[in-house]
C-alpha cells in the first residue's frame, strides 16, 4: 500500500473505500457488502496483484512495481509505470461490484452461506483471483467459470488448501494455469487440481481422520455443514430445511440452529467422560432447532431418541439417518464406537455433496504410474522402496526406526520436488507385501500412517501426501506420492526436530546453517 500511496494514490484510495462499504449493510445501493468476507485492504490488493502479475507472495511484487530490472538491480521508470498500467486494469476488475458478487455466488453454489463456515479468508481471494483469470484473459462463460470455482472452493476449503502457508500455495496454483491454450485449458485444470486431491482414499481415509477433531473451526465440519445444505437436508428432528435456518441476514436474540449433542454432554460426564475434547467432537454435534435442545437436556441417547424416531415414517428416517450421518440404532451405541461409525459416514455425506456439486462435469486425473511401472523404473531421486511401514523384518517386532525410515523419506520428498514412496517392496524390487506390518485392513494402515505424518511432520501437510493400495505379484502394495511441499517439512524424532532432503537416489539429513540456506533457497 506504501508504493500506491507515492505512486498512484487513486488507486489506494479505491481499494479503502472497497473495503469500508464491504463491512456497512446496503442501504438499497449497489454495494459490495457480503456475508462471507469483510476484506481489508491489503487482502483486495492481493487480488489485484494476482490478477495484475499473476503472483501470491506481496514481497516479490514491490520489486516488480518499483521496476527493478533483475540484472541491474536499479529501478527503471518506464517498467515501474508498465507494471501500474496493468495493475489499474486488474483492480478496475476487481473492484468491479458485478464481478464480485457473481463470484460470491460461487460460494453459495457449493452450499456455503456465510462467514461463520469460513474457515480461510485466503481461500476466498485467491478463487477471487481464479474467477477473474477466468473471465477476463481467458473469456470463459461466467456461468461456466461460476460453476468450477464452486467446485475449486469447495475443494480448497474442505482440505484446507489456503490455510497454512497460502502464498506459498497460491503461487504454486498459479504456475499451473499461466500460459494455457484457452478456457478451456483452464477448467480442466483446476479440475484436475481437484481431482488429484479428492483421490478414493482422501474420502475413505484422509476426510474421516480430519473429522476426528474438536475444533469448532475445523475446515472438514464446515464443508460437512455445506454438504447438508447442498443436499437440501432437513434439521435434524424437525421439517425444517437446513438451509432455511442458517440465513446469516437474519439475527434474533436467539440463535434459530444450535449444535446439539447427539451424546449430551451432561450424560457422558455420569458415564465418567470428562474431557471436553472428546465430549465436543465434531461426530457428536447435529444440527437441531434450539427448542428441542432444551427440551433433549443431558437425557441419555436410549431415553430421547426411540420417540423422536418413533415419529418418523420409514422412508423420512432413511433419509434423516443417511443424511446426518447417523448409524442404526447409534443411541445404543458405546461412544467411540460411534464416533468411529460416524466420521466414516459423513465423510461420505460430503462426497455425496461433491459429486453432486459437479454433476457430469467429473474430470479424471490422469493415472499416476503403477507399482510395476515404479518397480520397473527402480530407485531414483523420485522413487524409494521400503520393506515395511513399522516392522523389523530381522526382529519381527514393531520398530520406531522403521516409522522413522518412512517418515524422513516422505519428508525428504516434501522438503525437495516430490516423489513416491512404495511400502511393501525391497531395496531390489521384490514385493515382499504388506502382511509383516499387521494390520488387519488398508483403511487402518492407511489411518495409521495418516496420524504418523499428522504427528510427527505436520497436519499441514496432510494434503500433500496421497496414499493408495494396489495389488501386484499378488500382493498389496501402499503406494505414498508426496507433492513438492508448501514450507519446510521437519520430523519430529523424540526432544528433536530434523530436518531431510532428497538428493540423487538418497534421502540426506542436514543441520545448522545448511537447514536455514536451503529452506531460504528452496521456500523463499
Amino acid at each position: 500500500m506504501t508504493l500506491m500511496s507515492v505512486f498512484w494514490e487513486e488507486g489506494r484510495v479505491d481499494l479503502e473505500d472497497f473495503a469500508l462499504k464491504a463491512a456497512m449493510p446496503s442501504d438499497g445501493q449497489s454495494s459490495p457488502f457480503n456475508h462471507f468476507l469483510k476484506p481489508s485492504p491489503d487482502q483486495m490488493l492481493r487480488a489485484t496483484v494476482g490478477l495484475a502479475l499473476k503472483r501470491a507472495r506481496l514481497e516479490n511484487v514491490y520489486g516488480a512495481l518499483r521496476g527493478r530490472d533483475a540484472s541491474t538491480g536499479s529501478d527503471n521508470p518506464e517498467k515501474r509505470d508498465a507494471q501500474f498500467a496493468l495493475m489499474r486494469e486488474a483492480q478496475t476488475a476487481v473492484l468491479n461490484l458485478a464481478n464480485w458478487h457473481h463470484f460470491l455466488d460461487a460460494l453459495k453454489l457449493a452450499g456455503y452461506r456465510g462467514q461463520k463456515m469460513i474457515s480461510s479468508e485466503a481461500a476466498i481471494i485467491y478463487c477471487y483471483v481464479l474467477y477473474l483469470i477466468g473471465i477476463r484473459d481467458y473469456g470463459i462463460d461466467r456461468a461456466v467459470i461460476r460453476q468450477v470455482i464452486a467446485e475449486f472452493f469447495f475443494m480448497a476449503s474442505m482440505t484446507g488448501r489456503y490455510t497454512n502457508s497460502p502464498e506459498t500455495r497460491f503461487e504454486a496454483d498459479l504456475s499451473k494455469v499461466r500460459d494455457l491454450a484457452d478456457g478451456t485449458a483452464f477448467v480442466s485444470r483446476l479440475r484436475e487440481i481437484c481431482a488429484t486431491t479428492l483421490t478414493g482414499d482422501y474420502w475413505d481415509i484422509t476426510l474421516p481422520s480430519q473429522l476426528a477433531t474438536s475444533a469448532a473451526r475445523s475446515p472438514s465440519l464446515f464443508a460437512y455443514q455445506a454438504a447438508l445444505i447442498k443436499l437440501d437436508a432437513p434439521v435434524l428432528f424437525s421439517p425444517m430445511k437446513l438451509a432455511a435456518m442458517v440465513d446469516p441476514a437474519i439475527k434474533g436474540s436467539k440463535a434459530a440452529l444450535e449444535q446439539h449433542h447427539l451424546f449430551p454432554r451432561g450424560y457422558l460426564e455420569e458415564e465418567g467422560i470428562k474431557d471436553f475434547k472428546i465430549i465436543n467432537q465434531i461426530a457428536n454435534f447435529a444440527p437441531v432447532e434450539w427448542p428441542a435442545n432444551i427440551k433433549i437436556g443431558k437425557q441419555a441417547p436410549a431415553n430421547y431418541v426411540p420417540a423422536l424416531d418413533a415419529a418418523m415414517s420409514a422412508a423420512d428416517r432413511e433419509r434423516v439417518y443417511k443424511l446426518h450421518a447417523l448409524p442404526p440404532v447409534w443411541w445404543d451405541m458405546n461412544y467411540e464406537e460411534f464416533l468411529v461409525a460416524r466420521r466414516l459416514r459423513m465423510a461420505q455425506v460430503v462426497r455425496e455433496a461433491w459429486e453432486a456439486l459437479i454433476g457430469d462435469t467429473k474430470t479424471e486425473p490422469s493415472p499416476p504410474p503403477s507399482v510395476a511401472e515404479l518397480i520397473a523404473a527402480g530407485e531414483t531421486g523420485a522413487i524409494e522402496f521400503k520393506s515395511t511401514l513399522r516392522t523389523n523384518l530381522h526382529t519381527g517386532q514393531h520398530d520406531e526406526k522403521i516409522h522413522l525410515s518412512a517418515l524422513k523419506t516422505i519428508a525428504g520428498f516434501l522438503n525437495a520436488q516430490g516423489g513416491t514412496l512404495l511400502i511393501g517392496v525391497a531395496d531390489d524390487g521384490e514385493v515382499l507385501g504388506l502382511s509383516a506390518d499387521g494390520f488387519p485392513n488398508d483403511d487402518k494402515m492407511g489411518l495409521h500412517l495418516v496420524n504418523l505424518v499428522k504427528d510427527r511432520i505436520g497436519d499441514v501437510f496432510l494434503p500433500y501426501v496421497h496414499q493408495h493400495f494396489e495389488d501386484q505379484d499378488g500382493e498389496r502394495v501402499l503406494t505414498i506420492r508426496c507433492e513438492r511441499g508448501p514450507r519446510a517439512a521437519f520430523v519430529k524424532d523424540g526432544n528433536q526436530q530434523r530436518f531431510f532432503v532428497r538428493g540423487g537416489n538418497a534421502t540426506t539429513e542436514l543441520s545448522g546453517n545448511s537447514v536455514m540456506d536451503y529452506v531460504k533457497q528452496r521456500f523463499g
